[in-house]
């Protein structure tokens, strides 16, 4: 490598550090706002001309943006409707009822995986807690748990709805990694679940019996738990995270008012539930199909790629979830507009941070770096699939942002295949998905959603939650580097 190609090196690692400590250091700047600062920054260091670096940022993040941006807004709409008609609580019920206590981590983790298909980990955790509280409360009773009913239940709805979040499209992870990297929908959905699948089983149900018994403790607070359960007590006599005992929370307060919504919620059909959920990926599985196995000239090949474009396919879930819910009849115009209205204010600085991304990633390529990072990476052999997913999980862990780590890898490995797509590209895109959701710890929000959720202290959500999705990662990776065999 000649000098410039070092030069270049060094100001990447500049950046990196720069962008962690600006995100994560005593200024806690918002990591939009850094990822400009550092995105101007890197490319004047590289000499990239002032006007080539203006378009350059705009390019990025108006690319990004339009590619990732209006369907993650649908997707986020999808999901806020299918939480408020009851659809996912349908699903849940259905998968849980009459099961015996063996089989119930395995059918919550099944219920995590249907609900988390098109929604973001923070809501699918908690569209399934009155589900998780209302089961663990039951196994109380009977005295069936071996340990904590709550952690029994509760890894496999993480492990599920992590794994979901981190590696599989519609999410905003993959689908970034997946349009930076030039891959194919359809290919790296089958890939997904393919890795996915045992990624699950081995971190959900199979850990949740092993820690389990190791921390009988874990109860959340008692009036939690009677607001998402319409009862007077979590346990009877436990207390949680805030101290307070079943007493404080009786069926005439926020409980019944929670125990009355969730029962009409549950009026909508199983059929229809499943239907609204799966109803975005079925078109996009169309899509593979199609162009595997048909003519692309053709009309129906055409009609079947056009329906299964990311922003088609989520379009047409959320058309097909409005037309339940106003068949259905139990919900007015203006309560569906506040839903989805709601939906989009919590999606707005996870697109502002892909928008950032999308400009670090087009300056890394304009400047150069990309391509000394390519030619460093040639003289390392270090596999590209595992250096994604090492570069996803450090900048994830180092900045607390899952999305920066993935926008900023896929921006770093990029230039490694060039826009071929094919195996390869999926399989990365499945890498770098599941490095952003390892080590995930205190400076992450989910980890204190799920902390505070189950009345869990620092070391208890450390086994649990942070545990939990560092699995997920190493298994995420095993099954891809497994995979990338038959590249």
């Amino acid at each position: 490598m000649t000098s410039h190609t070092w030069w270049l090196l060094l100001i990447l690692t500049v950046a990196i550090a720069a962008l962690i400590y600006l995100i994560n250091g005593r200024l806690r700047v918002h990591p939009f706002v850094a990822l400009i600062v550092v995105t101007v920054a890197t490319g004047l260091a590289a000499g990239e001309p002032v006007a080539k670096l203006t378009e350059s940022i705009e390019e990025g993040a108006g690319g990004t943006l339009g590619d990732v941006g209006v369907t993650l807004a649908l997707g986020a709409m999808l999901g806020r409707l299918l939480s408020d008609s009851g659809a996912t609580d349908a699903i849940a019920h259905a998968l849980v009822d009459r099961a015996s206590v063996s089989r119930l981590p395995w059918l919550v983790g099944a219920a995590a995986f249907v609900i988390g298909i098109p929604m973001f980990f923070e809501i699918g955790l908690i569209v399934l807690l009155p589900l998780i509280f209302s089961v663990a409360r039951r196994m109380e009773e009977r005295g069936g748990a071996n340990g904590s009913p709550y952690v029994l239940l509760g890894v496999p709805a993480i492990a599920s709805l992590s794994t979901l979040h981190g590696m599989l499209p519609p999410h905003p992870g993959p689908l970034t990694a997946l349009t930076g990297l030039h891959a194919d929908l359809g290919l790296t959905l089958v890939v997904g679940l393919v890795c996915a699948l045992p990624t699950v089983v081995l971190a959900g149900p199979v850990y949740a019996r092993w820690i389990a018994p190791r921390l009988p403790d874990v109860r959340p607070d008692a009036a939690l738990v009677a607001q998402f359960t319409g009862t007077g007590t979590g346990s009877g006599t436990g207390t949680g995270a805030g101290g307070k005992t079943g007493a404080s929370a009786g069926v005439s307060g926020p409980g019944a008012q929670a125990s009355a919504d969730v029962k009409a919620r549950r009026e909508v059909p199983t059929a229809l539930a499943v239907a609204a959920v799966l109803v975005p990926v079925a078109l996009m599985l169309l899509r593979t199909l199609a162009e595997t196995t048909l003519d692309e000239s053709g009309a129906f090949a055409q009609a079947l790629t056009f329906i299964g474009e990311p922003l088609v396919a989520m379009l047409a879930g959320l058309l097909f979830a409005l037309g339940v819910t106003f068949a259905r009849g139990n919900r007015s115009g203006d309560e569906v507009r506040d839903s989805l209205t709601g939906s989009l204010k919590s999606i707005a600085a996870i697109l502002l941070i892909i928008g950032g991304g999308g400009a670090f990633k087009q300056v890394l390529q304009d400047s150069g770096i990309g391509d000394a990072i390519a030619d460093a990476a040639k003289g390392a052999h270090i596999s590209v699939i595992l250096l994604g997913w090492l570069i996803a999980l450090l900048l994830s862990l180092t900045t607390g942002s899952a999305t920066v780590g993935i926008v900023s890898a896929t921006g770093i490995v990029a230039p490694l295949i060039g826009d071929t797509g094919g195996l390869q590209a999926s399989l990365l895109v499945i890498a770098i998905g599941a490095g952003s959701i390892g080590l995930n710890y205190v400076n992450h929000a989910g980890f204190w959603l799920v902390k505070e959720s189950f009345g869990m202290d620092l070391n208890q959500a450390a086994k649990t939650q942070t545990v939990v999705q560092t699995l997920v990662s190493v298994f995420g990776l095993g099954m891809a580097l497994l995979l990338s065999v038959f590249v």
